[in-house]
């Protein structure tokens, strides 16, 4: 065959989460042919919702169209209060100005906000839609159990037994990922000691500011909510307890109504009108797992939580995977430009680079939110939580020192414009 009439360069893309549909856009946009597998059934309800922030949205953005038709709701107001008994105060706030709309955004507003919430239902359903209409192959329901490699190929073998074969393969396939096993083998989960019990509930009517990012800092339990949709804010509060399965199924109805009896449906500033008024909830622990040396071997490679899973207290755990994407089809474009079907060499150098460019950073923000969980949001004591309450009031007295500290996380993954 002329190498003009060569056949697309075949990837295996396992799982149609965040990373997934995102990454096989790309690489469908570059010349390669992608192929997604998700075991889970299509347009699954699991989960909440998570906060797009400026440097996934920018990612996000380099997809045409993408940008406006995110049916999320964009944050311009944090606030940060304390719960703690007898010393509930307002800690600080701080509104953003952006340049349009906030129901549009645009490049330069990117910096200026705290992010979008999105309810994770929705956004996934748009992701698999918008790669569906580019072109790319979605397979729901098919479970990877195992990947094998051969010199120039790899097959990825389903738990009903059927095998498919591509070039190389990349897996978004989370936390419990089975390509991470195949590659590095299996290894024990460790419980954090903290749960997370989230929901989705009407916008409190005390609320003067509606698109608001609220932080409460409560003794051994802390609260985060942010609005999702017209007059709908998703939560999570964090605390330490006993082990919870790691779980994302909603609560049955009778379990619904005993935790809104939770003591933080006691709290102020909006907090206990949330818990009370919700109308589902899910509870989960909170897991680690080893951190890897590396991200591939042979023709098979990690993005996202697969590769590096962390907990949620940065909020980053979607925004990495998509500064993952950016990175690894830079690399793809820069030593395979022709996206004809790469060597193991090739595909060596490029995954060395793209390893070499993520592991440190994703390595960094794993450790600083285990850091925040531990030693900002579940604290034991009244003089450390008083303390530690200070602690937010005097970064947010002046709030260029916020801004810089959320902006270490959020920076990235470019500067200027894209290479992709």
């Amino acid at each position: 065959m002329a190498s003009s009439e060569r056949a697309p360069t075949k990837v295996i893309v396992v799982g149609c989460g965040v990373a997934g549909p995102v990454l096989a856009c790309f690489l469908k946009s570059k010349g390669y042919t992608p192929v997604v597998y998700e075991r889970i059934v299509r347009d699954s309800d699991g989960g909440l919702s998570l906060m797009l922030q400026a440097n996934g949205l920018r990612v996000l953005a380099l997809i045409p169209g993408l940008l406006d038709q995110l049916p999320g709701v964009v944050e311009d107001h944090m606030e940060f209060c304390s719960t703690v008994p007898g010393h509930e105060d307002q800690l600080g706030e701080y509104t953003y100005i952006t340049s349009s709309d906030t129901a549009r955004l645009t490049m330069e507003d990117l910096n200026n906000i705290p992010g979008m919430g999105i309810r994770r239902y929705d956004f996934l359903h748009l992701l698999s839609e918008t790669a569906l209409q580019a072109g790319v192959e979605i397979h729901y329901e098919r479970k990877v159990v195992d990947v094998h490699q051969h010199a120039d190929s790899v097959e990825v073998k389903f738990e009903d037994g059927t095998t498919d074969t591509a070039s190389f393969v990349v897996g978004c396939d989370g936390i419990h990922s089975n390509t991470r096993v195949s590659l590095f083998g299996r290894e024990e989960a460790s419980y954090t000691g903290l749960t997370q019990l989230g929901g989705f509930s009407p916008s409190p009517k005390s609320w003067k500011h509606k698109n608001t990012m609220s932080n409460y800092f409560g003794e051994e339990s802390h609260m985060i909510s942010y609005q999702v949709g017209p007059n709908l804010n998703s939560w999570a509060i964090t605390r330490r307890e006993a082990e919870h399965k790691e779980t994302w199924r909603a609560v049955d109805d009778s379990m619904l109504q005993e935790l809104k009896k939770d003591p933080v449906s006691e709290w102020s500033f909006g907090a206990g009108e949330l818990l009370q008024t919700a109308h589902k909830m899910i509870k989960y622990g909170l897991y680690d797992r080893p951190e890897l040396k590396t991200w591939y071997k042979g023709r098979v490679v990690l993005l996202g939580d697969a590769a590096h899973p962390t907990s949620p207290h940065l909020g980053q755990g979607a925004n990495q995977a998509l500064e993952d994407i950016y990175h690894l089809v830079r690399v793809l474009m820069k030593y395979n430009p022709s996206a004809g079907d790469p060597s193991t060499e090739v595909l060596k150098n490029a995954f060395e680079e793209y390893e070499s460019i993520r592991l440190p950073r994703t390595s960094a923000l794993v450790k600083q939110a285990r850091q925040v969980g531990d030693k900002m949001r579940v604290i034991s004591g009244v003089d450390a939580c008083l303390a530690r309450d200070e602690s937010v009031r005097a970064i947010w007295a002046n709030p260029e020192i916020g801004l810089r500290n959320l902006a270490r996380a959020r920076t990235g993954p470019f500067e200027g414009e894209s290479e992709i």
